[in-house]
């Protein structure tokens, strides 16, 4: 009887987690412009704090905070916009031209006795739908943000909301000071993992774009700001950003400098990711390698591109709310890095 008590609990949960993930789904055109403003007010709670020691009045600092926010995604959106639209009026010329450098590596590997279909071969690998790839990404994000007055909006009232939530929380749970420790390790870890992540994309995508400039690439601006924005993806956001740049160096200045740009990127996704990232960021947030690419395929799907952009931080939201239970621990024991979950009672 226990054992089918468990079962039947089980499925309970199983079929509210279903109901809440579709629901999520359905919700998606409010529910992505909220999740991004909660990252945007955990971004922006250190400045605030910064602020505080002057003594400046929180209104005033908010105030700040904001202005440099909107300044920075205003100045982001003006550069970035008019290069994607005008390489968007160019994309069906460098389709074409794709299209006739992978014929003529066809070709070539003919003349080797490697004998391709190249219609065949098209049809199944179109180096096309590659930039279409990455280019749709970067103009879903830019969607997202048509909607900027709500995101303001929003982390205006969270900043506001902020010191009084820790106070509303110790209230409302029946263990305040286990469940805090648990809040103030998350926020701490994701602070930390936003603050170092951010300054290591932001070297990434000024690296590339001086890469690109100095060998005279088309929109250089545009993929640098592709690189810095895409590098917050694990695992395979550098890949996406560095293949337009390099299809767009192949057929505007040749294989030689697409070589150049492509072993350029890989240099400094290199240096970034493998030596300058784990550096300052230690052990990270405790995610195993195979749970951060799945995490990034489960939140694409469920909230798209910024569920891929975040997608680190809200798996770090579920594995720690595991934590703090013993039924769920297991589960968080297997979305970790194989460290030891001690016990929430301990």
């Amino acid at each position: 009887m226990a054992s089918l008590t468990g079962v039947n609990k089980s499925l309970v949960i199983f079929a509210a987690l279903v109901v809440a993930l579709a629901g999520i789904k359905a919700a998606s055109v409010i529910v992505i412009p909220f999740v991004l403003a909660a990252f945007i007010a955990i971004i922006c709670s250190p400045l605030l704090s910064f602020f505080g020691r002057y003594k400046i009045p929180k209104g005033i600092a908010i105030m700040l905070v904001m202005l440099m926010v909107v300044g920075l995604g205003v100045s982001l959106a003006s550069l970035v916009g008019q290069s994607l639209t005008d390489f968007s009026q160019h994309l069906p010329e460098y389709k074409s031209k794709l299209q006739d450098e992978f014929i003529w590596l066809v070709d070539v590997a003919a003349k080797y006795n490697i004998l391709l279909n190249k219609e065949q071969v098209i049809s199944m690998f179109d180096p096309g739908k590659m930039i279409d790839v990455a280019t749709g990404m970067l103009t879903g994000l830019g969607g997202v943000m048509a909607n900027l007055f709500l995101i303001i909006l929003t982390v205006v009232f969270m900043l506001f909301e902020g010191p009084m939530l820790s106070h509303k929380i110790h209230m409302a749970l029946d263990d305040p000071d286990m469940k805090m420790q648990q809040i103030d390790r998350f926020l701490n870890s994701i602070n930390s993992y936003l603050a170092i992540k951010t300054v290591v994309s932001v070297g990434t995508g000024v690296l590339a774009g001086l890469l690109l400039w100095f060998l005279n690439v088309d929109y250089f601006v545009l993929w640098g700001v592709m690189a810095f924005m895409f590098n917050y993806i694990p695992n395979i956001g550098s890949i996406i950003a560095a293949i337009p740049a390099v299809l767009l160096a192949l057929i505007t200045q040749g294989p030689l400098v697409a070589g150049i740009v492509g072993a350029g990127y890989l240099t400094i996704n290199t240096v970034m990711g493998n030596i300058v990232e784990p550096k300052y960021m230690g052990k990270g947030l405790g995610l195993s390698t195979l749970v951060v690419f799945l995490s990034l395929i489960f939140w694409g799907w469920l909230i798209g591109t910024v569920g891929m952009l975040l997608s680190v931080p809200l798996t770090m939201i579920v594995k720690i709310a595991l934590e703090t239970s013993d039924e769920g621990r297991w589960l968080a024991t297997l979305l970790g890095n194989g460290e030891e979950i001690e016990s929430p009672s301990k």
